[in-house]
């Protein structure tokens, strides 16, 4: 069992190391659910075989040990030199480090996969997609459970939940590969017909209202964009557009019911098929969104995103928001 543990736990370490190298393309959930399974499968043998194995390899030295003091006792002996029993009885009860370092680390193995899978999982924002909202290196909740559980790995949804509404702000597997995850904001919902013309975005032909603020600076690309405060459903929130972009949608890739698109050089207009949604980064004029690679299906949900908790840079924009 020593090597053979060893040998399961040098292909994790194999593969980690691989994932951070970037010579394989990492599946962190893939990669959770067989270490708690290979884990519980060593917790389950440690409760039931190895611990008993070594309770009765303890006692049976401890009975031994009580016999020779009962028979040297018998011969007038009282002063018994020897190892210590209990220290004994303890090192045998001791988990071998193959044990400690699968079963032993089971319990958290498991919280994590429960939390991560089920009602929480945390993201780091790797690029300026939804700025003013969310910003690099901001470290965000998304919860797994508003729009329905689903089932690790596969992502298959196994209770309804809420539907997501517009202007929330989803993650979710990026359609043309969905082994990265996204993070945008719903501005379409089945069946609706999204325009976002000249930089204005219109749904079911009805203007989202919004109101200009004081310029956005953004410090990482030292420039100033012009900043609106938008409303879409209940949500509120803030959008930002570039002046020097134009309103065309460049490199617009074929995606499925793309005909479901007219794209001209004021922007783009589209009707969104049942069972998906059109999504879009409040930075708009620097966002890869569904204006250039199209809907995300229901089956790419993730989870609603809800909460930064950490932002090493800037403590103050720990907090919710919309």
């Amino acid at each position: 069992m020593p090597i053979l543990t060893a040998a399961v736990l040098a292909a994790f370490a194999g593969y980690a190391g691989a994932w951070y190298l970037g010579f394989v393309e990492g599946n962190f959930a893939l990669l959770l659910f067989l270490a708690t399974v290979v884990t519980g499968a060593y917790w389950v043998a440690e409760r039931f075989w190895f611990l008993p194995q070594r309770r009765r390899v303890a006692e049976g030295v401890a009975v031994q040990a009580q016999e020779r003091r009962t028979q040297l006792a018998a011969q007038g002996i009282t002063q018994v030199d020897g190892p210590d029993v209990e220290q004994t009885r303890q090192k045998l009860l001791m988990q071998p480090w193959w044990l400690d370092w699968t079963a032993g680390l089971f319990p958290v193995i498991v919280a994590v996969f429960v939390l991560r899978s089920f009602l929480f999982e945390p993201f780091k924002i790797p690029s300026g997609s939804m700025i003013p909202t969310l910003l690099v290196g901001d470290l965000i909740l998304v919860n797994k459970f508003t729009y329905g559980l689903r089932l690790p790995v596969l992502n298959t949804r196994i209770t309804d939940g809420t539907p997501p509404t517009r202007g929330d702000v989803m993650v979710f597997r990026y359609p043309p590969k969905p082994s990265l995850d996204y993070i945008k904001r719903v501005v379409g919902v089945p069946g609706d017909e999204i325009a976002y013309l000249n930089k204005r975005l219109t749904v079911n032909g009805q203007p989202v209202p919004r109101q200009p603020m004081s310029d956005f600076f953004d410090e990482d690309s030292m420039r100033y964009s012009r900043q609106f405060a938008e409303s879409l459903g209940s949500k509120s929130y803030r959008v930002l557009n570039d002046d020097d972009r134009p309103a065309f949608i460049p490199g617009a890739e074929d995606f499925p019911y793309k005909e479901n698109c007219r794209y001209s050089v004021e922007g783009v207009v589209c009707k969104v098929p049942p069972g998906h949604y059109f999504m879009m980064g409040d930075n708009r004029d620097n966002s890869l969104d569904s204006r250039f690679w199209g809907f995300v299906p229901d089956r790419n949900i993730v989870g609603k995103a809800f909460l930064i908790w950490m932002n090493f840079g800037d403590l103050g924009r720990i907090g919710s928001f919309e």
